[in-house]
């Protein structure tokens, strides 16, 4: 009888200490969206060290020739090009500008794609081309995911729209053990700021960095218990089970 209630106690223990809460894992289940404050107009906001890729294209197409950079296609050893050709990029500098053909230094950060090309074409019409096309992307749009998750790494992004939850996807999604709050460092005016997200929450939709910028850094905490279990010695847990079963074990026998 004593060895039943004892195997029955060691299930018992061995079920209890592997379960997580439903409530601290399941996303969206807290909360209402407030569909006010849902933001959809996503812009990107050009930052320090951006490579731009500048494509200016008009139905002159000799004016247009001038403001673009030379396409560059890697060489073989009979020097006829070999691969795709390559649109060379523009590097905002630290001050926040970029070179540009015949106009010189052109001051690029903090402002919006439909800003940097207004200005463009307020400088080249009609003086350099009438009514000029402009083309700009973002070459190298990053967003790096670390901690608890399945995939740490950094991501290329190409089409510069990329939720939170997206990324996460990126990365497989965040393990059991990890935070559902997360945290999200962004560089805003030359400062690192950090925002704290929270996934059980819908309000997540409402948060200043659900659409991610580049360079931002996704960083997913383990939870309580992974956190102490990395402080103690990997055996902590086998110890505790044993410690409970003995004293659970002498309960009975007492009784």
């Amino acid at each position: 009888m004593i060895n039943k209630k004892i195997a029955i106690l060691t299930m018992l223990i061995a079920i209890f200490s592997s379960c997580i809460s439903p409530k601290r894992v399941i996303y969206f289940q807290n909360d209402e969206i407030d569909q006010n404050l849902v933001n959809n107009d996503y812009k990107t906001i050009f930052k320090a060290d951006d490579l731009l890729q500048i494509i200016v294209t008009s139905k002159d197409l000799e004016s247009a020739i001038p403001f673009n950079l030379p396409v560059i296609t890697t060489e073989s050893v009979t020097n006829s090009p070999v691969g795709q050709p390559v649109f060379q990029t523009y590097l905002v500098d630290s001050n926040g500008e970029i070179d540009f053909p015949v106009l010189g230094k052109i001051k690029v950060a903090n402002l919006t794609r439909e800003e940097l090309i207004s200005n463009l074409k307020n400088k080249l019409s009609p003086n350099y081309i009438k009514k000029p096309t402009i083309n700009i992307m973002i070459t190298n749009f990053k967003v790096t995911v670390l901690g608890d998750v399945k995939r740490p790494g950094t991501y290329n992004i190409k089409n510069e729209r990329l939720t939170i939850l997206e990324a996460l996807g990126l990365a497989g999604d965040l393990e059991l053990t990890g935070d559902r709050k997360i945290l999200v460092t962004r560089e805003e005016n030359g400062e690192k700021k950090i925002y704290e997200v929270d996934l059980l929450s819908k309000k997540i939709y409402n948060s200043p960095v659900y659409y991610l910028q580049q360079n931002d850094l996704i960083y997913v905490k383990p939870n309580y218990a992974k956190s102490q279990y990395a402080v103690f010695n990997p055996n902590t847990g086998l110890f505790v089970s044993i410690a409970s079963i003995f004293i659970a074990l002498v309960s009975i026998i007492v009784k």
